[in-house]
């Protein structure tokens, strides 16, 4: 059955070299932090984690604009969480075949995954050609075409959340700030 969906793959940079210079042990409380984080944002914003990938994983959405507040949002919560590491991420949305009912597979899935690797450290990247529409409180920034393996160049955006007064990411009281302070 061929159904679209929007693919998020999020991994957090670094965590190798982590896990070498601080050991299994903080390994892995600092990735039990950042899957509550991923469980706890996906919930709020609602996404589905479809699989943990060892320090990542694979998020699908029903609609492109959650899993892009997704990631956004995960990015965000994770600047303290998951510190000194940073999540980048590789967004694709398109149609695909639902196998066996559990499993997605095309080309927007290999898209989300090379895009991810792609990325450098706390950076979201998107295929220019994916991106439905402009969302209220996301930026998008030009970057330079990647090449991905088997998929080719590709064109591409990097997102960013506006964090200023008004926007989709603002979660400051209005009577806290001057005037009224």
């Amino acid at each position: 059955m061929k159904v679209e969906r929007s693919f998020v793959f999020v991994d957090l940079s670094g965590f190798t070299k982590f896990t070498a210079s601080h050991g299994d042990t903080s390994a892995g409380k600092l990735l039990t932090r950042f899957r509550a984080e991923v469980r706890d944002v996906a919930a709020k914003n609602g996404v589905r984690v479809d699989k943990w990938l060892g320090d990542g994983c694979m998020i699908v959405a029903v609609k492109q604009e959650e899993a892009i507040r997704f990631t956004l949002a995960l990015q965000r919560q994770c600047e303290d969480v998951c510190a000194p590491l940073k999540v980048r991420a590789g967004l694709s949305t398109g149609e695909v075949l639902m196998f066996e009912g559990e499993d997605y597979i095309g080309t927007s899935v290999n898209l989300a995954s090379r895009l991810c690797d792609a990325a450098d450290v706390d950076e979201v990247l998107i295929a220019r050609a994916d991106l439905k529409k402009d969302y209220v409180g996301i930026r998008q920034h030009n970057h330079e075409s990647v090449n991905l393996r088997g998929l080719g160049d590709v064109d591409v955006v990097a997102l960013t959340a506006e964090r200023s007064m008004g926007g989709a990411f603002d979660t400051g009281e209005l009577w806290t700030r001057v005037p009224y302070a």
